[in-house]
């Protein structure tokens, strides 16, 4: 009997531990991305190659994760039961799309304000949810849809908003559509695929979420690298230097950004994609905040209305999940 009490004791203590886990990095998360659009406008020059901003963050991710593999003690484990074919299934493609979606995100950032950027950024979550769907077939209950649609209801009132002339605060509303806008919403689109790879190989393939970050950091930058070969990006590199308009401070969102990338796969893999998507617009607060503080600028009118829209669809997505048929179970 005692036996039988200490067993179904220890799953609720695993529970407690992950639960305790996924909130610490679900308040790291929510400081790193409400923080990370107005510390990268800050540190980084415009002249600042996107490429290079992008493979020294991939670079960083592969530092940190390998010295929490080797702080963890599960260096030699995960080296012996490592394989390239397993590498190249779990991370793959998803490193390929990632790439691609941060090269995205570099662009955007610089070409919108903080609180529009991170609103936008938000609807990751509306593709995260449609891809759990079709992949991993993941349901999702009427008042969630619901939920999902105000949240697209937001991204349309700032897509109009923010692309014409009134929304804008610099005059040049072709160039925040077409370099702002749908930048962030593609990269979102990516993020939201991607995010459910990676929970479908962590999950079900019970990949590590630190050895993915590796894996996927390598082969996104190989990707890169092939890429400025014939890109504009690769002919400016080779004409000005690497490091062609750095200063010390632009080292900052680059780690800052890597970091980021360690909480998303540690909270994709303890809470799945639509969970981590849910908790990262709380940064909205922060973003909004940082930019009143910093910059003196006040949310637009757009933002405001929005705002309101993105935190109810947060509200209702998390109080009424979808419920299991007996049939089903």
């Amino acid at each position: 009997m005692a036996a039988a009490v200490a067993k179904s004791k220890h799953p609720l203590k695993n529970q407690g531990t992950v639960n305790s886990k996924v909130l610490l990095y679900s308040l790291l998360l929510t400081l790193q991305y409400g923080a990370q659009p107005l510390v990268s406008k800050r540190c980084v020059r415009r002249e600042v190659i996107v490429t290079t901003l992008v493979l020294t963050c991939e670079l960083a991710k592969v530092v940190f994760a390998f010295f929490f593999i080797v702080k963890e003690g599960s260096l030699k484990e995960l080296f012996q039961e490592w394989t390239f074919v397993g590498s190249v299934v779990a991370s793959g493609l998803p490193a390929a799309i990632y790439t691609l979606q941060n090269s995205l995100l570099q662009i955007s950032y610089k070409n919108l304000d903080s609180l529009t950027f991170s609103i936008l950024n938000q609807t990751k979550i509306i593709f995260t949810a449609l891809f759990m769907y079709i992949i991993l077939r993941h349901k999702q209950s009427i008042q969630q849809i619901g939920a999902l649609f105000l949240l697209i209801d937001a991204a349309v009132l700032l897509t109009i908003g923010e692309g014409s002339s009134k929304g804008s605060s610099n005059g040049d509303p072709e160039q925040i559509l077409w370099y702002g806008i749908i930048p962030v919403l593609v990269a979102s689109l990516l993020s939201g695929l991607a995010s459910c790879l990676c929970q479908w190989a962590s999950q079900v393939k019970k990949h590590s979420s630190y050895l993915m970050t590796i894996e996927m950091s390598f082969v996104g930058s190989l990707c890169l690298l092939a890429s400025t070969l014939k890109s504009p990006d690769g002919e400016t590199i080779r004409q000005y230097g690497f490091f062609f308009g750095w200063t010390p401070l632009t080292a900052i969102p680059v780690m800052s950004n890597a970091l980021g990338g360690i909480l998303v796969g540690l909270i994709t893999s303890y809470a799945g994609g639509v969970r981590k998507g849910f908790v990262i617009v709380s940064a909205l607060i922060v973003t909004a905040l940082l930019q009143f503080v910093f910059e003196g600028k006040p949310p637009s009118l757009y933002s405001l209305v929005a705002l309101p829209l993105v935190i109810s669809s947060i509200f209702i997505y998390q109080k009424y999940p979808y419920q299991v048929q007996k049939k089903e179970a």
